[in-house]
């Protein structure tokens, strides 16, 4: 019971002596806080460009296609329309694939007409004696990366496929782009944060010397370790929610602004970002408190423990 009631002023005594040595090194403190404001926006500005990045990736792999093109041989249309209708069925039964459609040589020829009205050229389409566009089938996957199972399906058709568009080159490209993308960020962001983390055990740890005589005088009437530990902890604490809170409000300041950057740099896709605003501030406090609390834990043990 004694424990219990003890416990507020114990609360009491640790964050008093925290919020105490932040203004006896209010440089040191000042400078962890400055840098934790810099790695925490880092942070956040990754984690947006990396949500913008998974939501394109995302639209343009729902838009990669296997394109099929089908023989066209004049006065056998109907037979190769129903060998086309049967291959289209049979890729429709693979579990790689999503969807097929079956584009005939009309709507090809449509096709192509609106796409020179879109560009301005000139349609000349209507001299030609016949169509020279094929009909083709268009396989949409649930994984692009799953397409060779589609691929040699289709290339098993030599009577029906004339040719199959590759995807390979276009998913490598996409996976390999945001593969370096997540990675340099990943790296910039753990040099940043040992920078932070290394200004923080240096800070709790001009704390602790300043504070050494003290720290020995309540070894001396029996304090615990845990008792003399936890106010610099809860010092890196408010250290690191300084700097969150700091962070949150730059980026609250930059809100608009970023947001048209985002949607000027995705503007071509339809994007759906999902909760990002909440998903921000929880990652900038907890990667603040987190910070702060370890490089005061590390600090704290590393002096108690000589």
């Amino acid at each position: 019971m004694s424990a219990i009631l003890g416990f507020p002023r114990f609360l009491a005594f640790s964050i008093g002596r925290a919020l105490q040595g932040i203004r006896r090194n209010a440089l040191m403190s000042l400078a962890a806080i400055a840098t934790m404001v810099l790695m925490l926006l880092l942070l956040a500005g990754f984690w947006l460009l990396q949500a913008g990045l998974v939501a394109g990736v995302a639209y343009v792999e729902e838009k990669v296609e296997i394109v099929a093109d089908l023989r066209d041989v004049p006065g056998a249309e109907a037979a190769l329309t129903v060998q086309a209708q049967a291959l289209a069925a049979d890729v429709a039964a693979l579990p790689e694939v999503r969807e097929v459609r079956y584009v005939s040589k009309e709507e090809a020829l449509a096709r192509f007409r609106e796409r020179l009205r879109e560009r301005g050229q000139a349609d000349l389409t209507g001299y030609l004696d016949r169509n020279p566009l094929p009909a083709s089938l268009e396989v949409g996957l649930v994984d692009p990366r799953e397409y060779q199972p589609v691929v040699d399906l289709l290339q098993s058709r030599e009577g029906v496929v004339d040719d199959v568009v590759e995807v390979q080159q276009l998913i490598e490209r996409l996976t390999s782009v945001t593969d370096v993308l997540r990675t340099g960020g990943f790296v910039v962001l753990a040099l940043v944060g040992l920078v932070v983390l290394f200004i923080i055990v240096n800070t709790i740890r001009l704390a602790l010397v300043a504070r050494r005589e003290e720290i020995e005088i309540m070894r001396l009437v029996g304090a615990s370790d845990a008792f003399i530990r936890w106010p610099f902890i809860f010092e890196g604490a408010f250290v690191g929610l300084l700097g969150a809170a700091l962070a949150l409000g730059v980026l609250a300041l930059l809100a608009a602004p970023v947001g048209d950057l985002m949607y000027g740099f995705f503007r071509v896709l339809p994007l759906q970002l999902g909760t990002l605003a909440r998903d921000i501030v929880i990652l900038v406090v907890g990667t603040g408190l987190g910070v702060g609390v370890l490089g005061s834990w590390i600090s704290v043990r590393s002096y108690l423990a000589r």
